[in-house]
């Protein structure tokens, strides 16, 4: 997947707004059961860590062919690894 982070959006944010996430699942990912299932997918972990973005943040999130094969776990350590990249997260070795 690829992740596209503006971390302020422009313009007055809604009072109670919070980070917002939108979804880009081309033809190239497969026909249209496909592509909503990934969809969904990526919904759900991407819920999951909204809490790591700021308030003012606009994250896009653009699925790639191979994530109509992948595991919702391999999607999920996928969505940390990118947001870790475009937050500047460092996860330390254990």
């Amino acid at each position: 997947m690829v992740l596209h982070l503006l971390p302020e959006r422009p313009g007055p944010a809604p009072e109670g707004a919070g980070p917002r996430a939108g979804f880009v699942v081309g033809k190239a990912v497969g026909n249209s059961v496909v592509r909503h299932r990934v969809t969904r997918r990526l919904r759900a972990v991407v819920r999951e860590e909204l809490h790591r973005l700021p308030a003012t943040a606009d994250l896009v999130v653009r699925a790639r062919p191979e994530a109509a094969e992948a595991t919702s776990a391999q999607l999920r350590a996928d969505l940390v690894s990118g947001l870790d990249r475009v937050l500047g997260t460092r996860v330390r070795s254990r």
